[in-house]
């Protein structure tokens, strides 16, 4: 089906417009401090290193995930809801998932 990305929790498609709604960034020079490659990884695990990253560096800092985990999009919005940090950017492409977050 058009305009549908894989489902994320047991077979609910997402809306691509839903997965997109934190759009890519128009500041193309957004400095990363840390990334993570969790491709391969389930539900938990990406959650679980990114908040292990995040405890390590300091307020402001960016840190990119980057999954396969369909899961993690719907999984990375609660975690930062959750958190208090800012999810600046999800993207997804190819069978990648990319998350941005902003150290509280």
């Amino acid at each position: 089906m058009p305009g549908l990305v894989a489902g994320v929790r047991r077979g609910q498609p997402v809306p691509a417009q839903e997965l997109l709604k934190i759009g890519p960034s128009k500041d193309k020079r957004m400095h990363i401090d840390k990334e993570l490659d969790t491709r391969g990884l389930n539900c938990p695990l990406p959650i679980l290193k990114a908040k292990k990253a995040l405890a390590e560096m300091s307020s402001g800092q960016l840190l990119r995930v980057v999954s396969t985990d369909p899961g993690s999009t719907r999984d990375f919005m609660a975690f930062a809801k959750q958190t208090g940090n800012e999810l600046v950017e999800q993207q997804a492409e190819g069978g990648d998932f990319t998350h941005v977050l902003k150290r509280r």
